[in-house]
């Protein structure tokens, strides 16, 4: 043989190696995840930007969208497999009307040293406490979505103020809060981070009060509200275990990363409504996977969802427990 023969025999062996090798390797497991850019989407931006996913051979698709609900839809359509920050409220009601649509891998809790949730006033209304919004009918804005709006009309109730007659509640796109509390639209918003931080320092706005469904709701300022979630389907979790236990362990790298490293801030920067120069100070939920919760933690989220159920927003008894998975690891271990 001579050497250029040689030369051609060994390329083509290379080239079939290297086909072969191409073809053993597995293509990356798509899943579709829907995202509301606030500062509790955070998990989805560490575990993406920080190559989780890609540790465990997953290729998580962005699906952007403004609030619970159109990620609710997206789950009961198929469009979605996950949410990265799905209101527990719409995730729990959604399950009554189609069984095991939605289940929490992880949960993330609010109250007023981990502030989410919070009441806001137009600059020059004298208030200290949300009792003190009572007097002349105020015009109050609501971050969207059942659960937020349950909520909201949940803490004026509890202070005594009757909507119609004290407040009218407008469900509100949650990046126009800044704009509409600014431009005096509203007297009032429920709002989330990191719109609360914005108004305050741009003046906009200012906090009365943040974890009010702790306060209001559970009976503890020191309570932590379970307010959203990592959520997947009952489907995805169904016909992909494997990929969904997968999925969870790279959530639960993420959510290990946020707690202990507060670089990870740096990713709320393009990617949620933070303003950059916000991102290092900003508030955040303690964010835990669900067998880390506390006996506590877990009477707490039932409490909060039986008081929706009671006010008539969530229409059938839910268990929650039912709904908070481990997949990817046994718990307690």
């Amino acid at each position: 043989m001579t050497i250029r023969s040689i030369k051609i025999a060994a390329l083509a062996g290379a080239a079939l190696i290297a086909i072969g090798t191409a073809g053993s390797v597995e293509a990356a497991d798509k899943v579709k995840v829907g995202v509301f850019p606030v500062s509790s989407a955070l998990p989805y931006f560490v575990a993406l930007e920080r190559g989780y996913f890609k540790e465990q051979n997953i290729d998580a698709e962005m699906v952007k969208l403004m609030g619970a609900p159109p990620i609710v839809q997206g789950m009961l359509t198929g469009d979605l497999d996950a949410g990265a920050n799905l209101v527990t409220v719409d995730g729990m009601n959604a399950n009554t009307k189609k069984e095991g649509l939605v289940y929490y891998m992880s949960l993330y809790g609010q109250n007023k040293f981990a502030q989410m949730e919070q009441f806001v006033a137009k600059t020059g209304l004298d208030a200290k406490s949300v009792k003190d919004f009572k007097g002349s009918p105020k015009k109050i804005m609501s971050a969207p979505g059942a659960g937020n709006m349950a909520m909201a009309r949940a803490v004026l109730g509890a202070v005594g103020m009757k909507e119609g007659a004290d407040y009218t509640l407008t469900e509100l796109a949650i990046n126009l809060h800044v704009d509409a509390m600014k431009a005096g639209t509203f007297d009032i918003g429920y709002t989330l981070e990191p719109n609360a931080t914005v108004m305050n320092n741009t003046g906009a706005a200012k906090t009365v009060e943040a974890g009010v469904v702790a306060k209001y709701i559970i009976g503890r300022e020191d309570a932590y509200a379970y307010m959203a979630g990592g959520a997947i389907t009952g489907k995805f979790m169904k016909e992909k275990p494997d990929v969904a236990r997968r999925f969870s362990a790279a959530w639960r790298k993420a959510l290990k990363d946020i707690e202990q490293d507060p670089t990870t801030r740096e990713l709320l920067k393009g990617n949620t409504f933070t303003p950059p120069e916000l991102a290092m100070t900003i508030p955040l939920p303690r964010m835990l996977m669900v067998d880390q919760l506390s006996a506590q933690d877990k009477k707490d989220f039932q409490k909060v969802i039986d008081f929706t159920i009671e006010s008539g927003v969530i229409k059938e008894k839910v268990d929650t427990q039912k709904y908070l998975v481990v997949l990817d690891k046994k718990a307690g271990s």
